[in-house]
């Protein structure tokens, strides 16, 4: 005898049952955990009104142009990447290692940034991101535009010389061979200060309209979002992902938040799923970027100057939380601010003079370079 009625009865009782203890809401990655518990942190302030670009873009449409060699596919898919957008941050753990894991509230916040184009060779390309902020008051006055320099991302085809993050506020120069990096692009990111993050390289694909580069696993310092808010972890590890959209770009992110002590000992802490949306704008303009970086950008060249000279003459090196009672954004900063209000031609061997001190303020040498075979810990 078939008893197929009871077995029905079953599914139905599990796809509609609605357990007492679950608020109504849901919550991404944790479907059963009250929604009230998991409201992002982040920030604060209102910004005014954003009119997004909804027309595929140019730059888009270049992309979409037939019979191109894959380089310039390539070329395309990254200059792609430069324009206003209103750009979100958002970032959950997924999933946590330790025996009486928590999920933390998730993160979120968002701003409007320029990116421009700093330089456009055939096989380097450079983009400056720039903040342009403009915030509402309580009383509904708008203020700004606010800019501020952000971080900024260089991307090098075939690279066989790259600077991965150690932990511990220490990189070091790492060789690929010709074979590992063929046909695919680094990806280095800087700090504001034009500091050292990561670099990695990964490969972009192109399947019809959709563009996509995908990074090797690599290591990097903890993000702002994280550094004053957590202590149980010390390096970022993930795989990273950038989709070009026809009004904008995608970067995902699939990070370890790792636990490393000086005797080698790893531990995982957790699993975090991040998503950073990058949609162009008509509205507000944030032409203020470009203007200030005509006021600065001698300065800010002198600055990548000086750290081109630290990769070239240290297999390693580490840097120090503070100089002079200040981080090393903050000096950079003050100097800049100093040259964007003057009315005089900057000084460029006071510019270069004043990067290069800053910098060697910071900086802990390694070894110095003659060994290129130094391992990747991560």
């Amino acid at each position: 005898m078939k008893y197929t009625f009871p077995i029905l009865a079953l599914a139905s009782c599990i796809t509609s049952a609605k357990p007492e203890n679950i608020i109504k809401g849901h919550v991404f990655a944790w479907p059963f955990t009250p929604t009230k518990e998991m409201q992002p942190r982040g920030g604060s302030t209102k910004g005014t009104k954003v009119i997004l670009d909804k027309k595929p873009s140019k730059e888009w449409s270049a992309l979409q142009e037939k019979s191109l060699p894959k380089i310039e596919k390539d070329r395309r898919a990254i200059l792609a990447m430069a324009g206003s957008y209103r750009v979100s941050f958002d970032f959950i753990e997924t999933m946590g290692f330790q025996p009486d894991y928590t999920p933390p509230k998730p993160y979120f916040s968002w701003g409007t940034e320029h990116i421009q184009i700093l330089e456009n060779n055939p096989k380097s390309i450079s983009l400056q991101h720039t903040l342009v902020m403009y915030f509402k008051a309580k009383d509904g006055k708008e203020i700004g535009p606010m800019v501020m320099k952000h971080w900024r991302q260089d991307w090098e085809y075939q690279d066989t010389e790259l600077h991965t993050y150690q932990g511990n506020a220490t990189w070091a120069h790492t060789s690929k061979s010709p074979e590992q990096s063929k046909g695919k692009w680094s990806q280095a990111v800087f700090q504001v200060d034009d500091s050292p993050r990561y670099e990695v390289l990964g490969s972009w694909t192109h399947i019809g309209n959709m563009s996509t580069w995908k990074s090797n696993t690599c290591a990097r310092p903890l993000p702002r979002r994280e550094f004053s808010a957590r202590k149980d972890y010390n390096i970022l590890q993930g795989n990273h992902e950038i989709s070009i959209t026809p009004t904008g770009w995608v970067h995902i992110q699939q990070n370890q938040k790792i636990a490393s002590s000086t005797n080698n000992q790893t531990q995982v802490i957790a699993q975090e799923l991040g998503v950073n949306r990058y949609q162009r704008i008509s509205s507000p303009s944030l032409k203020a970027a470009e203007d200030t970086w005509k006021k600065t950008s001698v300065y800010w060249k002198e600055v990548r100057n000086a750290w081109k000279q630290v990769y070239k003459n240290n297999q390693s090196f580490s840097l120090k939380p503070k100089a002079d009672g200040k981080k090393l954004y903050q000096h950079h900063f003050e100097y800049a601010a100093q040259l964007e209000k003057q009315n005089t031609p900057i000084d460029q061997a006071k510019a270069k003079n004043h990067a290069i001190k800053t910098i060697q303020k910071f900086l802990i040498s390694g070894k110095n370079k003659t060994n290129d075979n130094t391992p990747n810990k991560y």
